[in-house]
């Protein structure tokens, strides 16, 4: 086996690399890190009262809807006209309630559950990611971008008398019009939601090595009030409590405070009055958290998200600190930024200026060609995605915004294609001997 020595440069950044003889061992993504999930618990530092409501929380959060509330086990109501989930613990399932897809996708026993009769989807399989699919183009040509739920309530026992029909999934298929998206993680949302937007906005400095690398990157931020938005795929949603409240309306066709009108009006098939999620101004259920019970499933999905802890990365070892170092070396920590901080004293654990390791930046930037889904949200363009909040990725099945591999390395050499930040970044990385690439993955699902 040979080694040739080189420095490869790029603007002010060096390293000195080794390039490796066909035939050693290539780095291999480790895979889903086992033992105790870093994940499914409450913020350190919460009182006793906001530890309640936590808990009272994720039990609302872990409902299943039907479409009156009337089917055992189903006793949320609201579900359809059209959908893609009955539980937002159905999709936010893995490795625990508030993550991402998990290894077997509960959509497929959804397409006929109680009854309905819809015919599966060829991009939902069971053990693929849990997805919702956008449509980029209307028929005429002019931007869509909305989303086109997977399943309609026809059929089902508690739905008698609606006749709808699901979009033609495979025209859209056939004609590259369909794109996906899987379940952005909810742990320690609140964190992310404190950060100010000051803290945020200061990534988008020009520095020496951004410019080196050609790395921009900028806030999405709300059309009314100009403030930095952050949460969903490419930052398009202001708050927890908005994210929560659209995801309640698109995702199990809910209607509530926030989005109070039905996505589908078809006569027979709207079986509730509106809002079907609201301030619940009646007596409260005996033994249940008062404040969570006369709250809106909303608010309630909103305060899981905002009181659920980060993840906890695995203890470090000598590979994966090498690895940590790695990849600040070689820029990857110029976007998936280690640590911001939060700006002000937190509602609910009084925590002044609080670390957030969520190695994200918060900004969109131009991923390229190869990732582009032409959907324009806010400021974000068809070409541009929030970097992705690598904390607990370590335990996470699928990668990238349509969950198109669960290999993390696929992942990583995907950040390059024509127009990306991240190209010079991933030509450090594809210079790296392979046990440093090792260590690298090793630090990634360490995390």
């Amino acid at each position: 086996m040979r080694l040739r020595l080189a420095m490869t440069c790029v603007g002010l950044l060096c390293m000195s690399v080794a390039t490796v003889a066909v035939g050693q061992f290539g780095a291999r993504d480790p895979g889903v890190r086992q033992g105790p999930a870093g994940t499914g618990q409450a913020r350190d530092g919460l009182t006793s009262t906001y530890s309640q409501f936590y808990q009272a929380a994720l039990t609302r959060f872990m409902e299943v809807d039907s479409v009156s509330g009337g089917i055992a086990g189903e006793a949320g109501k609201g579900l359809g006209p059209r959908f893609n989930g009955n539980s937002c613990a159905g999709c936010h399932a893995a490795p625990t309630v508030g993550g991402s897809s998990p290894a077997e996708n509960g959509q497929v026993a959804l397409a006929t559950l109680d009854g309905a009769q819809n015919i599966l989807p060829s991009f939902i399989t069971a053990n693929g990611p849990t997805r919702e699919v956008r449509f980029v183009r209307n028929p005429d040509g002019t931007a869509d971008g909305g989303v086109h739920d997977l399943f309609v309530i026809s059929g089902r026992s508690d739905a008698q008398g609606c006749s709808i029909t699901q979009p033609d999934f495979a025209t859209a298929v056939a004609q590259g019009n369909a794109i996906f998206r899987i379940p952005t993680p909810m742990y320690g949302g609140g964190l992310v939601e404190e950060i100010s937007d000051a803290n945020i906005l200061a990534g988008t400095a020009p520095t020496p090595q951004k410019r080196a690398m050609g790395i921009s990157g900028k806030a999405n931020t709300s059309g009314n009030d100009g403030t930095v938005t952050r949460f969903g795929w490419k930052a398009q949603n202001k708050s927890l409590l908005i994210f929560a409240g659209e995801a309640y309306n698109v995702e199990q066709g809910v209607t509530n405070e926030l989005f109070p009108n039905e996505r589908d009006t078809t006569p027979g098939c709207v079986f509730n009055s509106t809002s079907e999620d609201g301030t619940n101004v009646g007596a409260t259920t005996a033994g249940s958290y008062p404040p969570s019970d006369y709250s809106s499933d909303t608010v309630n999905f909103a305060m899981f998200g905002r009181l659920a802890g980060p993840p906890i990365p695995a203890a470090p070892t000598q590979s994966t600190q090498r690895g940590q170092a790695i990849f600040s070396r070689v820029g990857c920590a110029l976007c998936h930024t280690p640590s911001l901080q939060t700006g002000t004293t937190s509602e609910y654990t009084g925590q002044y200026n609080a670390t957030v390791n969520a190695y994200s930046d918060f900004l969109v930037h131009n991923m390229g060609r190869g990732l582009a889904d032409g959907i324009s949200q806010g400021g974000a363009t068809g070409n541009e995605f929030r970097t992705a909040p690598l904390w607990g990725v370590g335990q996470r099945i699928f990668f990238l915004h349509d969950g198109r591999t669960s290999d993390l390395v696929q992942a990583i050499q995907a950040h390059a294609s024509p127009g990306s930040e991240a190209n010079r970044v991933i030509l450090f990385y594809n210079s790296l001997r392979e046990e440093q690439k090792q260590d690298l993955l090793n630090f990634l699902r360490s995390l």
